[in-house]
This record gives structure tokens, sequence and C-alpha cells, in this order.
């Protein structure tokens, strides 16, 4: 059994943002998975540094998205991806500094904010755009 399921409810576009969201829940079950076997730091290390730039171009790919349809609460969500983007950073950088209890820790983020983010703030980009395809 995976660490981080994906499961239906967080579904959002059946397109690009749902393959995004599948790939950094991979990334996050593939880093439990490697703090869980105690794996060389490397490799921890590498799966981090994948995660950082993965999470970054995908909220890059998201708030592109709102631009483009208009989405009013634009700037909120900005706001929320700099703060978790800080977050990760500050982290990934006690686990550079030797910390190897971030990793696990830095797992659990993931996983809670990603389920949240989707499950609640994406979902309101869903039913915005859901609102601006029936109006087209």
């Amino acid at each position: 059994m995976s660490y981080f399921a994906w499961a239906k409810d967080m579904v959002i576009d059946g397109g690009p943002i749902d393959k995004d969201h599948q790939h950094l829940v991979d990334l996050v079950n593939e880093l439990h998975s490697a703090t869980s076997l105690g794996q060389g730091k490397e490799v921890v290390g590498e799966i981090l540094d994948r995660l950082l730039t993965y999470t970054s171009e995908h909220l890059t790919r998201e708030e592109q998205l709102m631009r483009l349809a208009g989405f009013p609460d634009l700037l909120r969500h900005q706001q929320g991806h700099a703060r978790f983007i800080a977050q990760l950073r500050a982290l990934k950088c006690r686990y550079d500094e030797g910390s190897l209890a971030v990793a696990a820790q830095l797992s659990s983020v993931l996983r809670d904010w990603l389920s949240l983010h989707i499950r609640r703030s994406d979902k309101e980009m869903k039913g915005y755009l859901q609102k601006q395809d029936s109006r087209g």
C-alpha cells in the first residue's frame, strides 16, 4: 500500500493539472520509501531536489492556467504557493545541513499539503473553470 494514494476526489481537470498532481504523489511515495528503507543521503537528496523542482514547475503552470482563465482569487493562491515553496526550501536546507529526520518530515508535509491543496484550493479553481466552460 502506498504512503499517499491518489483518490477520485482529487481530480481537477482530467488533464495536465491532474497529471502533475499524480506525479507529485508518486514523488512523495518515492521519497517516503527511500527514507523508510534508510537509503543513502544522496538518494534521498536527489529525490528531494526533483520534488522541489517539480513542485515549483507545477505551481507555475497552475498559476498560469488561473491567470489565463481570469481566476479572481489568483493572488491568494500565489501567496500560498510562495509560502509553501519557502517552507520546502527551508526543510531542504536543514536536510542539506545534515538533519536526516527532515526527509521523513518532508514526506509528511508534502503529503498533507498536497492533499489539502488539491481538495480545497484547487477545487475552487475547478469550480471556477467549470463555470467558465458552461458560459462559453
